[in-house]
């Protein structure tokens, strides 16, 4: 099977920069099912980890929430390069001049029109990944008690700074929605957006996003599994704890 061949074939020339005309605008296909199920799956997981963080109860949900998260960060870098025009880095990643030009115009009451994402929006996704990797690392190495203290404020430090990103971004795209006057969340959850029609993507790719609905719930289920006989997400005391005479209970 050629898909990848064939995502990078699809398109024509999507490494140029895509803002779109006024003339021959309609509501076209842009974004493809992988990045809408990738998007979604961030948030949910995102949100679950950071409420569940200070919860000895809920700690393998936690721990299950930022190994996914970190599973789907791999898939993105990978569409990135592979997936359809607007999904990858070529086609949104853009230097310090053209993410100054965006918010000058956006400041000016000009908003530059993009088909996919916008030079702003772009620094957030890569701001989110790195900062997944950095979460989901340095939440591995304190789990596993490797790496000393550092590791848990390392950790604290990258959700937090996470969660601040995430909240610019969300200011940043509600932003964009009025000034564009077109609704960017919705079009995450259609995929569609206006543009022209040169610069819709032919395929949706169901059968990734299948995939990856199934290899998310398929790792859930693993996890719940491998839970401890006593039940609950809570995993088993650690050598240290036993040591330390802790009884069990919820903190």
């Amino acid at each position: 099977m050629n898909d990848g061949s064939a995502c990078r074939a699809e398109g024509g020339a999507a490494a140029t920069p895509q803002t779109a005309g006024a003339s021959a605008r309609e509501r076209i296909l842009v974004w493809d099912l992988p990045v809408r199920v990738f998007h979604w799956a961030m948030v949910l997981c995102f949100a679950g980890a950071y409420l569940s963080a200070e919860s000895e109860r809920w700690r393998l949900l936690h721990v299950t929430l930022g190994y996914t998260m970190a599973g789907l960060v791999v898939f993105r870098l990978l569409w990135g390069l592979i997936g359809t025009r607007h999904a990858r880095f070529a086609d949104f990643v853009r230097g310090p001049r053209a993410v100054a030009r965006y918010v000058g115009a956006m400041l000016r009451g000009e908003p530059e029109t993009t088909v996919g994402h916008n030079p702003v929006g772009a620094l957030a996704i890569v701001a989110l990944l790195g900062l997944t990797a950095i979460v989901a690392i340095s939440g591995w190495a304190n789990y596993s008690d490797v790496g000393g203290h550092w590791t848990e404020d390392w950790h604290e430090g990258a959700a937090n700074a996470m969660l601040a990103v995430v909240g610019v971004h969300v200011a940043g795209v509600l932003l964009a929605s009025l000034r564009q006057r077109e609704n960017l969340v919705a079009a995450m959850v259609t995929g569609r957006k206006r543009g022209p029609a040169g610069q819709a993507i032919t395929r949706r790719w169901r059968s990734v996003a299948l995939l990856m609905i199934v290899a998310m719930l398929g790792f859930g289920w693993l996890q719940w599994r491998s839970a401890p006989a006593s039940g609950g997400f809570a995993p088993a005391a650690s050598g240290a704890e036993r040591q330390g005479g802790h009884d069990g209970d919820d903190d």
